[in-house]
């Protein structure tokens, strides 16, 4: 058993030998259960990791010619007025 403290936002840091044994890494879910006076935390759903290939496709251009990631302003596309 390991003893964390909360912060003032509600907030708990898992130490990181608990995270690796279950696998626990940014983005992962987890369920808390009240159980009589205490609590249970279960892992939910693990997220794994992202690659660029996953993006293919969300980004669309419809000028004519080739065209590479680096020719996209994501911040023009995310707001056109910037």
């Amino acid at each position: 058993m390991q003893t964390v403290t909360v912060s003032e936002q509600g907030q708990v840091i898992i130490p990181i030998k608990i995270r690796k044994q279950l696998g626990i890494t940014a983005g992962t879910q987890l369920n808390l259960i009240l159980e009589n006076a205490g609590l249970r935390v279960e892992v939910q759903k693990r997220i794994q990791p992202t690659r660029s290939e996953d993006g293919y496709g969300l980004l669309i251009c419809k000028e004519p010619g080739e065209r590479h990631l680096a020719d996209f302003d994501v911040a023009h596309i995310v707001s056109p007025e910037y």
